[in-house]
């Protein structure tokens, strides 16, 4: 696995399942990865229903000027009741001979249960969903969250955390967070610092991160763009097992089969 893969791979496990459900994830970013497309992790939205496209992009410069672009989407649904849809699209590697197939993620908070529906075996996989905590109503960050506040500054004093002014991002009104952080010459065997940064830009309404802005010399460049945003109520069918899937208990876990989501994570940007 490449570096710029792995950068890519870092985010989107960070970014979609939290990104689609409320602010939590991208801190970690803990989404996908914590959150999972289905870990359940952040935080519980409800009354804020919406669906978008979540796209994620990559670019890493090699030393000889080379450059590696990867772009990975997403399509994001949220209902009223904090029900979360995403879907992606897998590409078999052409040498497989098998054809694209839909992997759908749907964590349905009302009835308490997870599933990973694959369409290309009709099968969805069946898991047992925990309600995450419901955002406090200031919007700031729950008690005893890793990462946040004076305790995590004292931990990691390389870290500088910058807030933006609000703004419009991919037309929705969001507030912006900066992230830098040096890393001494030395602490990782680097014989320079080095410089990473990230900024998040959380809407106020939907409480999801609507952008995401990375830097790191170690794996290059990634910004995810939740596009095309549409607020309004997503119909009931998408949070539920279409008819002709076969339902079974467990299952693949969450990523399922993905096997181009295999590999070692990158080390974690700046915690929140």
């Amino acid at each position: 696995m490449n570096k710029a893969y792995a950068a890519l791979l870092f985010v989107l496990l960070s970014a979609s399942p939290l990104l689609a459900q409320g602010p939590g994830g991208p801190g970690g970013p803990g989404g996908r990865m914590g959150r999972g497309p289905g870990g359940g992790g952040g935080a519980l939205v409800t009354g804020a229903p919406y669906s978008a496209v979540e796209v994620v992009q990559s670019q890493e410069t090699l030393a000889d000027g080379n450059v590696i672009t990867r772009k990975h989407q997403t399509n994001v649904y949220r209902d009223s009741s904090g029900r979360v849809r995403t879907e992606e699209t897998i590409t078999p590697d052409a040498s497989t001979g098998k054809s694209p197939y839909t992997i759908v993620t749907i964590l349905d908070y009302v009835a308490g249960k997870r599933y990973e529906l694959n369409s290309s075996t009709m099968t969805a996989f069946e898991s047992t969903l925990h309600t995450p905590r419901t955002p406090p109503a200031d919007g700031a960050a729950p008690q005893g969250r890793r990462g946040g506040g004076a305790q995590s500054a004292q931990l990691r004093p390389n870290v500088v955390r910058t807030q933006l002014s609000a703004q419009n991002v991919n037309g929705v009104l969001a507030a912006g967070t900066q992230h830098s952080e040096t890393i001494p010459a030395g602490a990782i065997g680097n014989t320079r610092p080095i410089q990473t940064s990230r900024t998040t830009w959380v809407s106020n309404d939907l409480k999801v991160p609507v952008q995401i802005k990375s830097s790191d010399p170690r794996f290059g460049t990634t910004q995810m763009d939740l596009t095309n945003i549409v607020q309004a109520e997503p119909s009931a069918s998408m949070f539920v097992v279409p008819a002709g899937y076969t339902v079974k208990t467990g299952g693949p876990g969450f990523g399922g089969p993905r096997p181009q989501m295999r590999g070692p994570r990158p080390p974690a940007p700046p915690q929140q």
